[in-house]
């Protein structure tokens, strides 16, 4: 398991910090180790249509004669082919797939349960007791809406006749009481009749299935219990802890499916367990993407929080951990004001701000992101200067008063809509309730339009030879369209409401990618694509410009020498899903480019991710005058 690293390279100070590094040059050697041994023995031939995410440690430890060495664990993330016991990797942190272990066992158990209950569900007798069931209750459901229209309509009559002005003796007056409490307690009661009926199925089939059922949910809990409390994971310091523990202190609740399984847990399990010294660490992707995720082959990625986060943080106790890159103020400058009246402020915020205050962590770990201040809190804390303390085009300030502005300022202050923290470019503050509710309306109902400029990293396969060459609609489910003249399918034009952009883009390499979209909640905050339950999001784009860059060439954006070409490029979302733009871009489905140093789906580090709000039109909440601003990005 622990395998020889003959190089020179230094150790580093202090250990990885795992869920944002850059890669040590000691763990890129030991992954390079490791990559030459996946090739040479084909061992991805066993995970069939997608990729694998692997680790390295690199450890230190004393040999017989007391001398210092170096040494590198591997593993994978969770099962290999369908097993956990390969050669050359570390061994699982508890082994759930022995044959004739418990937990194979009882899972044999919930097997043969789920076969009865499919057995059940197609039992001839029990399908046609259901259909009887689903036509007793359309049969009172429309009893029901047939009583309710008497009723509503027997009111209608009570009421016309008390307002028509002649005298109602004491009988008629009784009489429309008597009608009327009827008539609500008849409707009570066939109401009853049919609520009761929706929630029994009375047949002796139905009663043990859902007794079958009960029993699955009761073992399927207790043996996903058993599972947890059997991973007891140790740190630096000697202590051991299950996982239900660990969570129970960090998330308050039951650990999520495969936690434990991941390579960073697996790694630094073996090391504590056999007395080596963690040094530093990597993780990277081999192989295809999944359809649904964002991953490129061999790039370095981070731990996943979701499940490493809690774990990790009790694993590292007792390691000097690098401090979190993260924790640090990200933004280099200030927010600019380009416009202020009393009810709204226009400002160009700067990459590496919030724009809204961030979210607490719902795992609670020394490990998390401390927020960065954002801009609403940046404004919020800020004595807006006097009209002649700011140049006038920075600062406009309308009609309004100063000092009014400062009240208000004081009092409200909400960004109306959001961009990401590695975003720069133009956002819009309400400084009224109302014009927030106003701005958010519009925002939500796509009455606005919004620009962005952004640095691709390498070039879009379809850009071949230049510009203005016809491209093709690739795919009925409208996921990458280009637009030549040629027509989107009807429920993308629905969306887009952007006709002329067909007629605007032509002379360009432009198009529309449509690839719904779902938070990843195994690794937030990514999202991913998910055609089934995703949320429709919509991106047109064209390309301006593609830059060719050699080897030998150091741009001056990029924090080292590339040897792929670069694409400026401008994007307009027609829906604001999280993300959106930055799925779109790096997606197999979409652009398949990342944008240059995007730090969750990128394959480049840069000195920023390459991604600017520059142009941005609405409606001004309150006078409803159109409101245009530009802020070029310059790239």
């Amino acid at each position: 398991m622990l395998h020889t690293l003959n190089v020179s390279i230094p150790s580093p100070r202090q250990f990885t910090y795992p869920f944002c590094y850059d890669v040590d040059p000691l763990a890129e050697a030991a992954s390079l180790e490791l990559q030459r041994y996946i090739a040479d023995a084909d061992l991805m031939s066993t995970e069939k249509g997608c990729g694998k995410m692997f680790g390295v440690l690199v450890v230190e430890y004393d040999d017989e004669s007391g001398a210092l060495q170096r040494g590198f664990l591997a593993a994978y993330s969770g099962l290999l082919g369908g097993r956990n016991d390969w050669p050359y990797f570390v061994p699982p942190v508890f082994d759930a797939q022995q044959p004739d272990g418990h937990f194979k066992r009882k899972e044999r158990e919930i097997s043969a349960i789920n076969r009865e209950i499919a057995a059940i569900e197609h039992d001839a007798e029990y399908l046609q007791s259901v259909e009887q069931h689903e036509q007793t209750k359309k049969r009172l459901q429309a009893e029901v809406n047939a009583f309710k229209a008497e009723v509503d309509a027997a009111k209608v009559r009570r009421d016309a006749r008390r307002k028509s002005g002649e005298p109602l003796s004491e009988e008629e007056q009784a009489e429309m009481i008597r009608e009327s409490q009827f008539m609500k307690a008849e409707l009570r009661r066939r109401r009853k009749a049919m609520e009761q009926a929706e929630s029994t199925l009375n047949t002796q089939h139905s009663t043990f299935l859902k007794s079958l059922q009960r029993k699955r949910k009761q073992m399927s809990d207790e043996l996903q219990r058993w599972l947890f409390s059997a991973y007891r994971m140790l740190n630096a310091k000697g202590e051991e802890r299950d996982l239900i523990d660990i969570f129970r202190e960090y998330t308050h609740a039951m650990p999520p499916a495969g936690a434990g399984d991941c390579c960073a847990p697996k790694l630094l399990q073996y090391a504590y367990l056999h007395h080596l010294r963690p040094v530093c660490m990597a993780e990277f992707w081999w192989g295809e993407s999944p359809a649904s995720e964002i991953r490129h082959h061999l790039h370095y990625y981070p731990a996943c929080r979701s499940k490493c986060l809690p774990i990790l943080t009790h694993m590292l106790k007792g390691l000097d951990v690098a401090p979190n890159p993260l924790a640090k103020k990200r933004h280099t400058a200030e927010p600019r004001v380009l416009y202020a009246d009393e009810y709204i402020m226009v400002v160009d915020k700067p990459a590496g701000m919030l724009s809204v205050p961030g979210k607490a962590e719902n795992v609670r770990s020394e490990f998390s992101d401390s927020a960065n201040i954002s801009v609403e809190e940046y404004f919020a804390n800020l004595q807006l200067p006097t009209n002649s303390q700011l140049p006038t085009e920075q600062f406009t300030i309308g009609e309004a008063d100063n000092s009014k502005l400062k009240t208000q300022n004081s009092k409200f202050l909400k960004a109306a809509h959001r961009l990401d923290m590695d975003t720069s470019g133009l956002l819009v503050l309400a400084r009224t309730e109302e014009a927030y509710v106003e701005l958010q309306r519009q925002f939500a109902s796509r009455e606005t339009v919004k620009r962005y400029e952004a640095v691709l990293s390498g070039v879009p396969k379809h850009i071949v030879g230049g510009y203005g060459i016809p491209a093709v609609a690739i795919a009925n489910s409208c996921s990458h369209l280009y637009f030549y003249g040629q027509g989107l399918r009807q429920e993308c034009r629905s969306l887009l409401r952007l006709e002329p952009f067909a007629i605007q883009f032509a002379k360009y390499s432009s198009g529309c990618i449509s690839l719904p979209l779902i938070a990843d909640i195994n690794d937030r905050p990514r999202q991913r694509v998910d055609m089934e339950h995703g949320k429709p999001a919509l991106t047109l784009y064209n390309i301006v410009e593609v830059r060719a860059v050699d080897a030998n060439t150091a741009v001056a954006y990029t924090t080292k020498k590339v040897d792929k070409g670069r694409t400026l490029i401008h994007l307009y979302p027609k829906t604001g899903r999280t993300h959106q733009l930055r799925v779109h871009c790096a997606h197999p489905l979409g652009l398949a480019c990342p944008i240059l140093g995007d730090p969750l789906y990128g394959t480049e580090r840069a000195d920023r991710m390459y991604l600017h709000a520059a142009e941005l039109t609405f409606r001004h909440p309150v006078t409803g005058e159109t409101m245009h601003f530009l802020s070029p990005s310059c790239f």
